[in-house]
């Protein structure tokens, strides 16, 4: 069973990974309309037509969700859309590699110090040994990004005298940094979300809706939200550009091809949740593992693909080997972190 949870696991970091591969294939349109056709299936088609399959009568049970809750849910969606519109930023301005690396390490930085801070329990838990090794394994994340700074700041360097087709064209390191750092910290609100809705998934239960898929319905209010954000901005940009001719084929763009790649994109998206969800009910007395295992194949997948598209072409050996250090380097703090996710397990389950 963890076998198979973890290869679960693996198709949905494989998902998150490469999901903004089809977006790097949009020709001539501007940015934000192939992330706004992006954000139409992978925040309201694609959650909307599973929780229509898995939900016996979605619209009565949408309905049925206490108000409070549904628009605390959602207001946590529209918080961490933001985090989704910058972390796009972030892969726009630093390329595939540093983009994930970076927007991933502070997202993993905040998901985790964020919620104990808010609830009140930090002090605790950095009382006792599974708190202690969770600080460490936040500081050893901190390291990798700095490791993975360095590298972002020879890599513009280098590409200042060669021309990339990994994008050295809109390569910007200090802007990719702020998006990133911006990113990580309002991805915290994904958290708070689940938390917010984890009433709609006790209603889902009491429907007879299995747990492999009682978040689902959670996760059409949360990208409602998330969708709310990046719309009014992508519209905005829109505006602000002229561009609104590229959704209706008025300029010379392969109009249906982009919108079969945004739409890839979209659903390729989703598929990360929809995986890590049936993962971690595979992971049994090692579901504490899930998060940390998401975050690292994220990490492997995009890096990957980044390596293949030639992101670190022109640059130089040493270069390099920065950006495989700093992007190992957080991919060990996620397994920290998740050793202290283990040993609070342990602890708990030693004093019931």
């Amino acid at each position: 069973m963890v076998p198979f949870g973890v290869l679960l696991h693996a198709i949905g970091g494989f998902a998150a990974g490469t999901f903004y591969l089809p977006l790097r294939a949009v020709r001539g349109w501007s940015w934000e309309s192939g992330w706004l056709i992006n954000g139409i299936f992978s925040w309201l088609i694609a959650p909307l037509v599973v929780a229509w399959l898995v939900v016996p009568d979605l619209p009565a049970f949408l309905a049925a969700i206490p108000p409070a809750t549904l628009g605390l849910t959602y207001l946590f969606g529209v918080l961490w859309g933001i985090g989704g519109l910058t972390f796009g930023l972030s892969c726009r301005y630093l390329g595939m590699s540093l983009g994930y690396a970076v927007a991933l390490g502070f997202c993993a930085f905040f998901g985790t110090i964020v919620p104990p801070i808010h609830a009140g329990t930090l002090g605790t838990m950095l009382g006792r040994l599974p708190g202690i090794v969770m600080l460490a394994g936040l500081g050893v994340c901190l390291l990798g990004i700095a490791v993975c700074g360095v590298a972002g700041m020879a890599k513009e360097r280098d590409l200042a005298a060669a021309t990339s087709p990994g994008g050295s064209a809109e390569f910007s390191f200090t802007k990719g940094l702020l998006v990133a750092l911006f990113a990580g910290l309002m991805s915290a609100c994904m958290s708070f979300g689940f938390t917010a809705g984890a009433p709609i998934a006790e209603l889902a239960t009491r429907l007879g809706v299995a747990d492999l898929w009682k978040n689902t319905p959670v996760l059409v209010v949360l990208l409602a939200g998330g969708f709310t954000t990046n719309a009014i901005w992508c519209l905005l940009l829109n505006a602000w550009h002229g561009s609104f001719g590229d959704y209706v084929g008025r300029t010379a763009a392969p109009t249906a091809a982009n919108y079969m790649l945004a739409t890839v994109a979209g659903v390729t998206w989703y598929l990360q949740f929809m995986f890590y969800g049936m993962g971690a009910t595979q992971m049994g007395a090692y579901d504490f593992g899930s998060w940390t295992l998401h975050m690292a194949f994220i990490i492997v997948f995009s890096n990957l693909w980044a390596v293949r598209l030639g992101e670190w072409r022109d640059t130089r050996p040493g270069t390099l080997r920065l950006m495989i250090a700093g992007i190992a380097i957080v991919f060990l703090s996620t397994l920290v972190v998740g050793v202290s996710n283990y040993l609070a397990g342990e602890e708990s389950t030693i004093h019931r």
